[in-house]
């Protein structure tokens, strides 16, 4: 039988290998973005020379989650965009890219050749399209609207304050239970109130975080995907679990919950963040 509330420490792809077929309800998670960030551990997604190879390996974690998954399971993908070329003004931009122009290397299927400077790569997109062209089926494009958006200094383009949910199914039959929002008297009335059945574009601020990694989604991201998906009892999949908010939120919402985290440092840090909500995990490398 397998183990829940565990945090395997090992590669997304091969540990998800080990797991047996149709085994989760659902999954949710934020995997490493394109040349963004550089957390320093062997193996690590995000710093691939081209987007295509990153694209690859990213679906082919997936294609193991889509063998993990329940026929009746859903998947649910937070993804930014990132900008070709050295002139990004984001914290860490093309750490790879930008290595390689100090020592004047340029190498075939880098962000220079082949996408402008400056330009929005359509990280995001091109990984949809492949999922949808591996077998998944992209069920809504859902925008998180960042309430609390860190200001910029560019001055040739407007502030980005969002990034992207995309939900997938594995099959067109699902479990699915419908969110609702406050709406006005067009609404459907509940008691006191009106609602109406939850749009796609979700404001909600960022949340900080003590430890220290620099890619946190916030707790309410993880709850209407996680209320939506997976019913109570059901098990909540994260392949890159980080500093363990899926988790964290699972636990909270009554579900069970398994976590794969690649980098060591990350799964103290989940394993201490989890310890401090009362959770009673196990932590297991492989």
């Amino acid at each position: 039988m397998m183990r829940t509330n565990t945090i395997l420490c090992g590669d997304a792809r091969e540990t998800l290998k080990t797991l047996p077929d149709a085994c989760v309800q659902m999954v949710c998670t934020s995997p490493p973005y394109w040349q963004l960030r550089d957390y320093r551990v062997a193996g690590q997604l995000g710093l691939e020379p081209s987007y295509d190879e990153y694209v690859t390996r990213l679906c082919d974690v997936f294609d193991e989650v889509k063998r993990v998954l329940r026929p009746d399971g859903t998947c649910w993908v937070n993804l930014a965009d990132s900008y070709g070329g050295d002139g990004c003004k984001q914290k860490q931009p093309h750490i790879l890219h930008k290595k390689m122009l100090r020592a004047g290397i340029v190498m075939p299927g880098v962000p220079r050749s082949d996408i402008p400077r400056k330009s929005l790569c359509l990280i995001p997109f091109r990984f949809a399209i492949e999922m949808v062209r591996r077998g998944w089926i992209l069920r809504n494009v859902l925008v998180w609207r960042k309430g609390n958006a860190v200001p910029e200094s560019v001055k040739d383009r407007f502030t980005i304050d969002f990034e992207y949910l995309f939900f997938f199914s594995k099959s067109p039959r699902y479990y699915f239970e419908q969110q609702f929002e406050p709406a006005t008297e067009k609404g459907t009335r509940r008691g006191q109130a009106y609602w109406r059945n939850k749009r796609c574009v979700w404001t909600l601020p960022t949340q900080g975080f003590a430890g220290n990694h620099y890619a946190v989604y916030p707790e309410a991201l993880v709850k209407t995907p996680v209320m939506a998906g997976c019913p109570e009892g059901g098990i909540v999949l994260d392949p890159f679990l980080g500093s363990g908010t899926t988790a964290v939120v699972a636990e909270k919402l009554g579900r069970r919950w398994l976590g794969i985290e690649l980098n060591p440092t990350y799964c103290d840090m989940a394993v201490r963040r989890l310890a401090g909500t009362g959770s009673k995990l196990s932590h297991s490398l492989v």
